[in-house]
């Protein structure tokens, strides 16, 4: 999903090598406004297809762990800062961000993201297309000619098309084809695009043990099928393992 980096997090890399080392408690990053992926649910709990998958990687590294919200824009320089001590929010697997933190073995595959319009004939190429800011969909926008326009918030590029400030948004398919089911005004156009390298968890690179216990956990579930069980419940577009 969701491939800037800032200079934040290049900053903050010296003090979050001092954080590495064992965790009483593993505290996970979300932004909790991704569904299916991840979201609050009426009880203001983190929910989704990442809630359940953390909790299975935790139960099998035998780990204690918590969940904490973070904004999108601001999830990797807070995770290298000390924050949390995992990112599980969705994030693909991209060089620029490899640079900056470590990835566990991916959980998905590079998931489909498609574009969402209010009409079927928009000029997707040269037209105005909405996407969220530091997502590889904001980043594939700006390389396709088309005019960017970038918001903090997923909610936001889906209201943009709805106003008409932007002709359509480019987002994973897995959210937007529910919204676009819903609402009449709303229609999937255009062809899908395979971006990133599938979705993993981000760990500081100082971290090795943590992010070697999370990519074993990971690869049990595949192994077993219970990974692919979460894939079908949530993201069932979704290539399985």
């Amino acid at each position: 999903m969701k491939t800037l980096i800032t200079a934040t997090a290049l900053l903050a890399i010296t003090a979050g090598a001092a954080l590495a080392g064992s965790h009483s408690v593993v505290r996970l990053g979300t932004e909790g406004a991704y569904p299916p992926y991840n979201f609050l649910n009426d009880a203001g709990e983190v929910d989704g297809f990442e809630r359940e998958v953390g909790d299975e990687l935790c139960a099998r590294a035998e780990l204690t762990c918590e969940w904490v919200t973070n904004e999108w824009d601001s999830i990797i320089p807070n995770l290298v800062s000390g924050n949390y001590d995992a990112i599980i929010a969705g994030m693909s697997i991209t060089a620029e961000r490899d640079e900056v933190i470590d990835f566990t073995t991916p959980y998905t595959q590079p998931d489909p993201s498609s574009f969402v319009a209010a009409s079927a004939d928009v000029d997707l190429a040269g037209g105005v297309i909405a996407a969220q800011t530091g997502t590889i969909q904001a980043g594939h926008v700006a390389s396709m000619g088309a005019t960017l326009l970038e918001f903090a918030t997923p909610e936001e590029t889906v209201a943009a098309v709805k106003s008409g400030e932007a002709d359509a948004v480019l987002a994973d398919r897995a959210f937007l084809e529910p919204i676009a089911a819903e609402d009449a005004d709303l229609q999937m156009v255009g062809d899908d695009v395979l971006l990133g390298g599938g979705i993993g968890m981000g760990i500081r690179e100082s971290d090795t043990e943590l992010k070697e216990k999370f990519s074993a956990a990971i690869e049990s579930m595949k192994a077993d099928g219970s990974l692919n069980v979460l894939i079908a419940k949530w993201l069932p577009e979704s290539a399985p393992f």
